[in-house]
């Protein structure tokens, strides 16, 4: 990958941003009654526009420079991205929403997606911006994992067995639905040639992994404490570890970003190869050196 020189001038797509967060945000949690439908795809949205300004005052390019359609085709994989794992909700029933009442499923349809779509644009654009970080390009290699037919076999069947358990017993296994899927889709990803995290982890390079696992960390933080003065809200309740809240999430339960990451970069990939028949489309630089 060339690299280009970090931008003196903040993008106007960040002041932009910056003013969605700072009005929705206001608004969301002064506000009474029904809103949150209103304001959280603006905040949002308003969160993945400065998050990727940040990308392009600190590298010189971004998501939305680099590739403008791809950065808006983004939002759209990101629907239905997400609405699996809503639908893997339906049978452990670890989350729902409070408000829901007051919509027709239609409604509560559209608005959600609509909300959905913001998911992996503002996860990737904080992976890059920690990609970026001077700490993680100090990370040094750490073990590396073979990657063969053998493993590849291996990692696609624990989760397929995973996303069993999980559908079969929800109460004891509900976690694996924040690691069936990328099992299931990273080795097939490798296998047809498209980008996947295990050509790093091949020879010991786990810096895409952390950045990905600590960018969707920050945005969970996020996630979480927009969330808790809002209505309508999401409420957890998660078997076992329902203790130690920070915000309406408890607190082991923030575990789940880390393997959630890399779902979606699965997700993406997966997604991506199958539309554009696994031509790269340069979109994503998790990690600079890429």
């Amino acid at each position: 990958m060339k690299h280009s020189h970090p931008s003196k001038s903040w993008p106007v797509h960040g002041w932009v941003g910056l003013g969605l967060i700072l009005l929705s945000w206001a608004a969301n949690w002064s506000m009474t009654g029904l809103r949150t439908h209103l304001f959280f795809f603006p905040l949002w949205l308003g969160y993945c526009l400065t998050v990727d300004a940040m990308v392009f005052k600190r590298k010189g390019t971004s998501m939305l420079a680099r590739n403008r359609k791809g950065y808006w085709m983004l939002f759209c994989i990101s629907i239905p991205a997400w609405w699996l794992f809503e639908i893997i909700n339906w049978r452990t029933q670890n989350w729902f929403y409070d408000g829901r009442q007051f919509f027709s499923d239609f409604q509560f349809f559209l608005l959600s997606s609509i909300s959905f779509s913001t998911v992996m644009p503002a996860v990737f654009g904080t992976a890059e911006l920690v990609g970026a970080s001077k700490w993680l390009k100090k990370i040094p290699h750490g073990p590396s994992i073979p990657i063969n037919r053998k493993t590849l076999i291996f990692l696609f069947f624990t989760g397929c067995l995973m996303l069993a358990l999980l559908l079969f017993w929800p109460l004891y296994f509900f976690a694996f639905v924040w690691l069936s899927v990328y099992f299931i889709l990273e080795p097939l990803n490798h296998w047809w040639g498209k980008p996947s995290l295990l050509k790093y982890l091949g020879y010991g390079d786990w810096r895409p992994v952390f950045a990905l696992c600590t960018g969707c960390l920050i945005c969970g933080f996020f996630w979480e404490m927009w969330n808790f003065y809002s209505y309508p809200k999401w409420i957890y309740q998660v078997p076992f570890v329902d203790f130690l809240h920070i915000f309406e999430m408890p607190l082991l339960g923030f575990l789940g970003y880390f393997p959630f990451s890399l779902e979606l970069f699965a997700l993406y990939y997966f997604v991506t190869g199958v539309l554009m028949r696994g031509r790269p489309n340069g979109l994503l630089q998790i990690f600079e050196n890429n």
